[in-house]
């Protein structure tokens, strides 16, 4: 069966990853000079209280490339192929971390060793949805060729929109990509962001929070495929109740079995602030 590996940066459900056997890489999230791995050495309202005690911004970084090769080394009994499907690398350095890795299996006697590397241009709650749909398809005994261009092209189809408390964090961390044109007069906007082509950009000026979830309430409902493979998903930090309301509502509208809400993870947060609300699903 093909082999799935992921990365924290997707947020994806500790019980899924058990349930699925899908290795979940850590970030590295450094506060006040102590790296920290996300998810193993650091839970989530750890690190929502030293955010907000920290004395500067936290620092992240991406996974090192050995413990990719620990994973790689871990599935090469199984001589099945290895699909990475990680976040994209215009923001994350993961997918570097991944390559490096690939080659130092390489140079440590794994040359047969089939590992694809993914760059889904996407991140957080998506990137979730696509792990769990290749796990599927792994579990049901798709080819690895056919599970790649799933996942491939269903990247391609991946929207993500969000709105953040304040743009303070976003523009100390440099990750503010072509969103930075509302840094200075605008930091107390509360603009609904968007994912494109890799990199957060700007999609829309909104001036109160209440607009800017109904904007993404909009946005779902007139861009989500309606074949059943829109997968909508729900993320959030530290606004569970308002996440939980969005997904009640939206899976009203929409007719849908689930919605699923997940925690953005820290790496995220540590460069958008508390207070982001999104949504990510797929058009047609």
């Amino acid at each position: 069966m093909v082999k799935i590996i992921g990365d924290t940066t997707s947020g994806f459900p500790e019980a899924h990853a058990r349930e699925y056997d899908i290795p979940i890489i850590p970030q590295v999230i450094n506060i006040d000079g102590v790296s920290y791995l996300e998810g193993t050495e650091i839970d989530y309202p750890t690190f929502l209280t030293r955010l907000a005690a920290a004395r500067e911004l936290p620092k992240t970084a991406a996974p090192s490339p050995e413990l990719f090769v620990e994973m790689f080394r871990r599935f090469a009994p199984s001589k099945e192929p290895i699909l990475c499907i990680l976040p994209s690398a215009i923001v994350s350095g993961t997918v570097r971390s991944a390559t490096v890795a690939q080659q130092m299996a390489i140079e440590q006697g794994l040359a047969d060793l089939d590992v694809r590397i993914i760059d889904t241009q996407l991140i957080a709650s998506p990137v979730a949805t696509l792990l769990k749909l290749a796990a599927e398809w792994a579990a049901a005994g798709l080819d690895a060729d056919t599970i790649e261009a799933r996942v491939r092209a269903m990247a391609q189809r991946g929207k993500i929109y969000f709105s953040v408390e304040t743009l303070k964090y976003l523009a100390m961390g440099g990750r503010i990509g072509g969103a930075a044109a509302l840094v200075g007069s605008a930091l107390q906007v509360k603009p609904v962001l968007t994912f494109k082509a890799g990199q957060i950009e700007a999609f829309e000026k909104i001036r109160t929070h209440r607009r800017a979830v109904d904007r993404l309430k909009e946005l779902v409902v007139t861009q989500i495929s309606r074949n059943g493979d829109g997968f909508l998903s729900i993320m959030h930090a530290d606004v569970a109740d308002e996440a939980q309301e969005l997904a009640d509502e939206m899976r009203a509208r929409l007719g849908l079995a689930e919605v699923p809400i997940l925690a953005v993870p820290p790496a995220i947060v540590t460069h958008g602030g508390p207070g982001i609300l999104g949504v990510g699903f797929f058009t047609n």
